[in-house]
């Protein structure tokens, strides 16, 4: 998806921005209506002027970032209102206690609450997973 960065997969520092960038970006895929498997081979620059020649308006790099953080905005907000709460955050329970056998990321992993905090505060939410009012207002998501 044309991150030109190699990390660790046992590190987590710093990832948390990543998580987010790749989030926004395959939210602007699924709702442009490409394949998601495009996006091992295409990035948003490569998507973004086929949208600009195929839609009206604006849909610029910037746009589409933005875009990509509204859906998300959006689908947690569905979710919080669901009932889904930072408690609901977690990786399924086996890739908590089973460490991978084979691969780059061979060996336990173990996440930590302050994971989702870094990432709860790049997102704009509470501690609580949450998004807050300001968010949802430069979102133009209302309150």
């Amino acid at each position: 998806m044309g991150v030109p960065v190699k990390t660790d997969p046992h590190v987590t520092e710093g990832k948390a921005g990543l998580v987010k960038a790749f989030q926004d970006a395959t939210a602007v895929f699924d709702s442009s209506g490409l394949c998601i498997f495009t996006s091992f081979a295409w990035t948003l620059a490569d998507v973004q002027p086929q949208l600009q020649a195929a839609c009206e308006g604006d849909w610029s790099m910037e746009k589409l970032a933005l875009v990509g953080e509204r859906i998300w905005n959006l689908e947690r907000k569905f979710n919080n209102a669901a009932g889904f709460t930072d408690k609901d955050d977690n990786l399924p329970k086996r890739l908590l206690t089973e460490a991978a056998k084979t691969g780059p990321a061979k060996g336990p992993r173990q996440p930590s609450r302050q994971d989702a905090a870094e990432y709860y505060e790049l997102r704009g939410w509470s501690k609580t997973g949450v998004p807050t009012r300001e968010t949802l207002a430069r979102l133009g998501l209302g309150a």
